[in-house]
């Protein structure tokens, strides 16, 4: 019986030293809350409006001054060439300067990049670009994976590895410190009986 005994706790001692860790360190940790579909459905909502505008009030008078067909309805006419020459011009360059877009603004969000650094110009241009013309183009479907990730990540997010996060909203994470597993099993050797 003695000798079951001993192998019993020979293996509990084995498996504590291999899978005990000692916490050392909780602190809490405060990160900025990830905008979900809805909030960044209104921005881009304002943002669409915003750019809406300045083509009826803009573009189309100048097109009418100069006799300009308005109604030609290949992708590639002069007035949608212009159109969408400003839509990714502003979508690219308030990101840039900004982080936001003026319809983030408005409802209080900005685009950061994951890593925390700043936005180079190559994140900028695959995220308000090419990730948005992936996007677009599919019926606006990609969009919706926004409400499905657990950062709250679109594709062009993910192809520029960016987030959208809240100014002013910040999520509480709880950051917990391990000692190093060779201290924790020096501890323990000192507490055997």
């Amino acid at each position: 019986m003695s000798e079951v005994v001993q192998t019993d706790e020979h293996d509990v001692q084995e498996n504590t030293s291999i899978t005990q860790k000692v916490v050392v360190h909780r602190t809490a940790q405060y990160e900025p809350k990830a905008a979900g579909f809805w909030i960044r459905f209104w921005a881009y909502t304002i943002d669409i409006l915003i750019l809406s505008s300045i083509g009826m009030l803009l573009i189309k008078p100048v097109f009418r001054i100069f006799s300009l067909d308005l109604n030609d309805s290949k992708w590639y006419a002069p007035f949608a060439i212009i159109t969408a020459i400003i839509f990714y011009t502003y979508f690219v360059l308030m990101t840039k300067l900004c982080h936001q877009t003026v319809g983030k603004i408005i409802v209080g969000i900005r685009v950061v990049s994951k890593d925390g650094g700043k936005l180079t110009w190559s994140t900028v241009l695959f995220r308000e670009w090419i990730g948005r013309l992936i996007s677009v183009i599919p019926f606006n479907i990609p969009y919706i994976v926004v409400g499905f990730t657990p950062k709250k990540q679109a594709i062009h997010d993910y192809i520029a590895d960016t987030l959208v996060v809240y100014e002013a909203s910040y999520e509480k994470k709880e950051k917990v410190e391990y000692e190093h597993p060779s201290t924790a099993k020096e501890l323990q050797e000192e507490n055997v009986f």
